[in-house]
């Protein structure tokens, strides 16, 4: 089957960085679906380990962690799907990844593609989807369901992948006022078209943009990118018994001036629940199904902003590129071999 990989950490203008390649057809078995792949879409997660992975034994390394596609055959404990079911979902990192024709994944992370949406509107949406929902409900603890003065979100980097889900879920299905941060024309308008009460500008300070808005304080932040470079900013904005949660990998990040106001302070990983196999790892099935119930019924849209071309290593270094440039607003999807 065809596929994308790596073999060696270089940069994206590296002939070499990525590479097409012929893989070995998998196998269902146990709980995998083996899914014939339709659309993918790239996430910062690919770049950061294409930068990092070195073959030890000559194999590629399959990149991807968003996918859409049709069942194709399941393994004889699978019990939530059959063949011809169209899903979306994101893998596990510890897996081959979903650029591939054919791909392996585990049913209890994997939902049903909302009807309403193409295979690549679809793609947009499995791993952002995740990590908003269990950074908004699992990790800052906010309740699902509107309530009259629930308090202020701030998100950190609206306009990027997670940001634009993130700001839909908390509008729509939260009572929080959503202020999303954004530094340009294209990404303000793009924030606020995604549901944000306000936009700021984080190439300013963030304590000095919410006091601008009359909201001295949020009661929770969402760290999405430079968490480090906005730490100070964060501590003087967050609320007393406040919480912030980060998803990025900043070099160092000292909570101790969080301690004062007893600001919680945490991370979210979507890949948790599959690298330990939690017993909890159908609530990701779960998750997904709501999302594409909620697509279905208007409540949230798609964030695809691009569909960049085929599954190849041409058009991947392309979109890789974006991402590291980090001017993306959106998601950009990659459809068909």
């Amino acid at each position: 089957m065809k596929a994308v990989g790596t073999h060696q950490p270089l940069p994206i203008t590296a002939d070499h960085a990525l590479v097409d390649v012929e893989l070995p057809e998998p196998k269902a078995t146990g709980r995998d679906l083996l899914v014939r792949v339709h659309a993918v879409s790239v996430n910062p997660v690919d770049v950061k380990i294409r930068a990092s992975f070195k073959s030890e034994d000559g194999n590629p390394r399959v990149l991807g962690w968003d996918a859409s596609g049709v069942v194709e055959a399941v393994g004889p404990d699978v019990t939530l799907f059959r063949p011809g079911d169209e899903v979306f979902y994101a893998g596990a990192i510890g897996r081959p990844g979903t650029n591939a024709e054919k791909h392996l994944v585990d049913e209890r992370i994997v939902g049903r593609k909302p009807k309403s949406l193409d295979f690549a509107e679809a793609a947009a949406l499995p791993l952002t989807a995740i990590t908003a929902w269990e950074l908004l409900f699992d990790r800052l603890g906010v309740p699902y369901g509107r309530k009259a003065q629930a308090g202020s979100l701030l998100v950190i980097n609206g306009a990027g992948g997670v940001g634009s889900i993130l700001i839909q879920i908390a509008r729509r299905l939260t009572g929080l006022t959503v202020i999303a941060t954004a530094s340009r024309p294209e990404t303000k308008k793009w924030v606020l078209d995604m549901g944000a009460h306000h936009a700021i500008d984080h190439t300013q300070p963030l304590d000095a943009g919410l006091a601008a808005l009359g909201i001295p304080n949020v009661e929770y932040v969402a760290g999405l990118t430079a968490s480090d470079r906005h730490q100070e900013a964060i501590a003087k904005a967050v609320a007393p018994q406040g919480r912030v949660v980060l998803i990025d990998d900043p070099k160092s990040f000292d909570i101790v001036p969080f301690k004062r106001k007893s600001v919680t302070v945490g991370w979210e990983l979507m890949f948790t629940r599959s690298i330990f196999q939690t017993n909890d790892m159908l609530e990701q099935h779960r998750l997904l199904e709501e999302v594409s119930a909620l697509v279905d019924a208007g409540v949230l849209r798609t964030t695809l902003t691009e569909r960049a071309g085929r599954i190849d290593a041409a058009t991947l270094k392309k979109v890789h590129a974006t991402i590291e440039s980090g001017k993306a607003i959106g998601k950009s999807v990659l459809v068909g071999f």
